[in-house]
């Protein structure tokens, strides 16, 4: 088999396909939820801790040149080293949150599956000295 043959065989099986699908569809609604961590979750969350800006939360590990702004971008620009914990503060929200949405909808799709229908029942195995008898029963009607 070529290469070429065994590589179309695998690009259009199902699984690839559907993983490809997925993989496009998680990066939107990954933006999704990123904007709304930023734009609607974060200022609330700030607003309840005093106005705060996680994100631009930070630590100067380094030395900053002379004139330089202490703001994060001035600072990052500058090349300053910081520990920008602030930014991992809104990530981990960012991920707590695409984690309870997927957990809700798995939740949900779970619960809209149809039940799988019953195996059908095996038939009860008969024990062997029934068949016996059986046999004779039916041997001794000839």
């Amino acid at each position: 088999m070529s290469m070429m043959t065994e590589f179309k065989e695998f690009a259009v099986k199902g699984n690839v396909m559907d993983l490809a699908v997925g993989v496009i569809i998680g990066g939107a609604f990954g933006k999704i939820v990123d904007s709304v961590v930023n734009d609607l979750v974060m200022p609330v969350v700030g607003s309840i801790f005093g106005k705060l800006d996680f994100s631009n939360l930070f630590i100067v590990l380094g030395k900053a040149p002379e004139g330089t702004a202490m703001t994060l971008d001035a600072l990052k620009k500058a090349g300053v080293p910081i520990l920008a914990y602030g930014s991992f503060i809104t990530v981990a929200v960012n991920f707590t949150i695409l984690a309870f949405i997927i957990f809700m909808m798995i939740k949900q799709i779970n619960r809209l599956k149809k039940a799988a229908p019953p195996a059908p029942a095996a038939a009860p195995v008969t024990p062997e000295d029934v068949l016996l008898l059986r046999e004779i029963r039916d041997n001794l009607k000839k």
